[in-house]
């Protein structure tokens, strides 16, 4: 199964993604965040190459949602900067945002709107032509399994097709990096399985997916590098391979590893 608009024979088997030159799809120095007298992100630094799939993994509190907001230009950091495609989201905004998409834990819709009705606003905002949009939406919504639904206004809609359609919202445009807070949450398993063979046909053309999740199955079969935040700073980052010969265990599963990481001082 293959991201709409790409053929799945463009697509080897052993495909790998071509070298990547340029500024990284995201780049965090210094990110600090307080609320109140809680600091929760502090001092954060990190760098995700394009095309590559990565997870930020991080107990409850840790500050990974808090960092993407920022990352997003939904929060103001109380110190540091990031850098989207090598644009600085607090000096060029909408340099930033432009190749970006962010879906957060919640999906974001229109209660009063159908999926069509959405996607053909969401596009609108980005500036797609609207003959682009209409073929891009449609495919999309094939591909997600809503089609049937379309013409239904989303507050009809169960957690897992609102998750489906945010998603759609989010490939309208194209980006070239995606972040996403906990995608799989609300899907059936074969929901789940379609959006994660999407994701992974993304990558493959090049660009980034960055994800939050609980799932250590999820981040364990997909990531290329894992990052694991505690209390607000980068503890851990590396390939599985990496993380596991830093915990000192080489035969552990990532949750054996993860929870090693986050218990170090």
């Amino acid at each position: 199964m293959t991201l709409p608009g790409v053929n799945a024979t463009d697509i080897p088997d052993d495909a790998t993604p071509a070298p990547v030159t340029g500024p990284a799809a995201l780049e965090v120095r210094g990110l600090t965040k307080r609320f109140d007298a809680t600091v929760a992100v502090n001092g954060l630094d990190l760098t995700v190459p394009l095309g590559e799939f990565y997870a930020l993994l991080g107990p409850n509190g840790a500050g990974k949602t808090t960092t993407l907001r920022m990352v997003a230009g939904l929060l103001e950091p109380d110190a540091g900067e990031a850098f989207v495609m090598g644009h600085s989201v607090r000096r060029e905004p909408t340099a930033a945002k432009r190749p970006l998409a962010f879906l957060p834990d919640e999906p974001l819709l229109y209660a009063k709107l159908s999926a069509v009705e959405y996607l053909e606003f969401v596009a609108g905002l980005w500036g797609v032509p609207p003959d682009a949009a209409a073929p891009r939406a449609e495919e999309l919504l094939r591909w997600l399994d809503l089609w049937g639904v379309r013409h239904q206004l989303t507050e009809t809609y169960s957690r897992g097709m609102k998750q489906k359609l945010a998603l759609a919202g989010g490939l309208i445009h194209e980006p070239r990096v995606m972040i996403l807070d906990e995608p799989l949450t609300g899907l059936d398993a074969a929901a789940a399985k379609g959006v994660k063979d999407l994701l992974v046909d993304y990558v493959q053309r090049g660009n980034t997916v960055i994800l939050t999740t609980h799932i250590m199955e999820i981040a364990e079969r997909l990531a290329e590098r894992i990052g694991i935040i505690a209390r607000g700073r980068l503890v851990a980052e590396g390939t599985l391979d990496e993380l596991r010969t830093r915990s000192g265990d080489l035969g552990a599963t990532l949750e054996a590893v993860f929870l090693e990481l986050v218990e170090q001082p």
